[in-house]
């Protein structure tokens, strides 16, 4: 078992941090939701975008990421409910362990 995260995992978190600092992740599934304003004075919101991110993200027998764009759309999935109350069109819910603190 490798002891560093690979580098295809690292830069998976690194385009994730990059998107939800944009204002782009989940493009277009958030288009026109300013998640910015609702998490600006909530940062344990942020933490949970992170963990839903990392509970749901994959990886293969070399530690490489296969289902990076899913886990996005996850977190996307779960700030669209957060900001606006509903599920987008076609989303199901989000599931208690996609959403653990560990």
């Amino acid at each position: 078992m490798p002891s560093h995260l690979s580098r295809g995992t690292s830069s998976a978190f690194r385009r994730f941090a990059g998107w939800l600092a944009r204002g782009s992740v989940g493009h277009p599934l958030l288009e026109g939701v300013d998640y910015w304003e609702e998490l600006r004075d909530s940062p344990s919101q942020v933490e949970i975008c992170f963990a839903i991110f990392a509970n749901v993200l994959e990886l293969d027998e070399q530690g490489e990421p296969v289902n990076e764009k899913h886990a996005e759309r996850r977190a996307a999935t779960w700030l669209y409910k957060y900001c606006t109350g509903e599920l987008p069109l076609g989303e199901p819910d989000i599931e208690p362990w996609e959403c653990e603190l560990h």
